[in-house]
């Protein structure tokens, strides 16, 4: 087919037309892509500093704005390729309008991890404090720009949130109302928060040794959102386990404490459910251990200290008890005044001897119930001597566990109802009554009823705990004569007497308690006989 002049240039021009609207599409595109990218640089630029100095403004400007606070920061450094890296040096937060107490957050170096897409959906990777430091001030009453009890203080605005935030070996602080007292201080080696944002409830993990006992704590829960017109308002909730605390820190007592439990609240006030175990639990008097395991509701004022202890329920061996007081600051002492008030409904005799007599056998055995005020004042001094108590208690069904002393007891049972010569194996339960009052290692008993079929014993005196000495006066209450708790001869002889000893149908004897807990020496009180004033009494 022979092609004409004509038609080759048709063809020609078809071509270049084509070429035309390729290049054209090609040149809408990239221009297209070309303003796509200027738009996105633009908007990257808006969230990502390129420049120390900006990020220094945004950061001020961000952290003032979140917690209401003036914000010093020292050095700051800045890698932008290939991975956006900050580190700032000497970060210092304070609380705007209480210039009087400590920074609010100090830290050492603030490291800062993230890339440019996730800034740009104002999202940051990582961050690592070193050196952190809270220091939550106690509340201020006069501040009228505190928050109300109506919730969270939201902050307006899409706010920057961190995905992992990690302190090693920060502090927390909390500030005393009285300036006198020392702060709470918790040491956390371990600190991970998740989803850091102010306005936003942050996930956290923490490992910290509480100062009083000594011990470690392991604790997960959450934090936030942050209240920034009074820091100490910030919710708290989580769970703990507290395990190897040194009881031996205390004077007096020892043992190895583990607790877990639960806590809801606010940093200044927690609320607090927990469990502890201490399998080897000692007073250092006796030299004994008991299993003790407790379970607690307790209220925690962390702008004190103080603690609430609404429910105690404890247990020990064979006895149970429950208390109520609290754990208090004193003021101008260094330390806390522990005060409860505490109630034995069903215990043992055997196992509270356990804890304060320095013998593997109890003296005696026996159904305990007890109150009694618990006061344990602050000081060095070991416990025995600065221990309060003030009570009264009932001791049912109580033997004596040295043969010897049982049998002087049933014996005496038996001669002060007349029948001195039946012999019987039978050992008889006796039953105590009475007041204490425990103070500076000395238990006082100002009147303790000793009841055995036949007889009753009144007495009053002090037993040393230390010393393990008595010293107590009383009477022999019986309802025999005297003549009648013997036989033969002696029988005779003590008829001449028993008028001098009747009191209303009653004989009624003197009676001193003398030596040791071990060894107690029971006798006539020779001078009360024939004072003129018992003599009197006695007609």
């Amino acid at each position: 087919m022979r092609v004409t002049d004509s038609s080759w240039m048709e063809v020609q021009f078809s071509m270049v037309m084509q070429f035309g609207r390729s290049l054209r599409r090609r040149w809408l595109t990239v221009s297209v892509i070309a303003l796509l990218s200027v738009v996105a640089l633009v908007s990257i630029a808006t969230r990502v500093p390129f420049s120390s100095e900006i990020l220094r403004s945004r950061v001020t400007a961000s952290l003032r704005d979140a917690l209401d606070a003036d914000v010093e920061i020292g050095t700051v450094g800045l890698r932008i390729f290939p991975q956006f890296e900050a580190r700032v040096e000497h970060l210092v937060i304070r609380h705007r309008r209480r210039r009087a107490v400590p920074p609010l957050i100090s830290v050492g170096t603030v490291t800062v991890d993230a890339d440019v897409i996730g800034l740009w959906r104002r999202h940051v990777s990582h961050v690592k404090l070193e050196g952190l430091e809270i220091q939550i001030p106690p509340k201020d009453e006069s501040d009228h720009h505190s928050s109300t009890a109506g919730g969270a203080q939201l902050i307006d605005g899409r706010q920057l949130t961190v995905d992992v935030l990690e302190a090693p070996g920060a502090r927390l602080v909390i500030l005393p109302k009285r300036t006198e007292k020392p702060p709470k201080t918790w040491e956390l080696h371990q600190l991970r928060l998740e989803s850091v944002s102010v306005n936003t409830t942050m996930p956290f993990k923490a490992l910290l040794t509480n100062a009083v006992p000594p011990g470690q704590i392991a604790t997960e829960g959450s934090l936030g959102p942050w209240q920034r017109d009074d820091p100490g308002d910030t919710p708290v909730q989580g769970r703990f386990t507290f395990e190897d605390a040194d009881l031996g820190f205390f004077k007096g007592i020892d043992g190895t404490l583990s607790s877990v439990g639960s806590y809801g609240g606010s940093l200044g006030r927690i609320e607090v459910r927990g469990k502890t175990d201490t399998p080897d639990f000692m007073v250092k008097v006796s030299g004994q251990t008991v299993p003790l395991k407790t379970s607690y509701y307790a209220i925690v004022d962390g702008t004190n200290g103080d603690t609430r202890l609404e429910d105690v329920q404890a247990s020990f061996l064979n006895t149970s008890l429950t208390a109520k007081g609290g754990v208090f600051d004193v003021k101008g002492v260094k330390g806390r005044l522990i005060t409860l008030d505490v109630e034995i409904d069903r215990g043992r005799i055997e196992d509270v001897l356990r804890l304060a007599i320095a013998s593997p056998r109890p003296s005696m055995t026996g159904a305990l119930r007890l109150r009694t005020t618990f006061n344990l004042p602050p000081g060095d001094r070991d416990v025995i001597d600065k221990l309060r108590l003030n009570g009264h208690f009932m001791l049912e069904r109580g033997r004596f566990t040295d043969a010897k002393t049982q049998q002087q007891i049933d014996g005496l049972s038996l001669r002060a109802r007349g029948k001195p010569d039946v012999d019987t194996k039978r050992a008889v339960g006796s039953t105590f009554t009475g007041r204490f009052v425990l103070a500076d290692g000395v238990l006082a008993l100002p009147v303790v009823t000793f009841d055995v079929p036949g007889a009753v014993v009144e007495l009053k005196g002090r037993y040393a705990l230390r010393r393990e000495t008595l010293a107590f006066a009383g009477e022999l209450v019986m309802d025999a004569k005297l003549s009648e708790t013997t036989t033969g001869f002696k029988s005779f002889l003590l008829k001449a007497v028993d008028p001098l000893f009747r009191r209303e149908g009653k004989t009624v004897v003197p009676l001193r308690v003398t030596g040791t807990r071990d060894q107690p020496s029971f006798g006539l009180d020779m001078k009360r006989v024939f004072t003129r004033k018992d003599v009197a009494q006695r007609k």
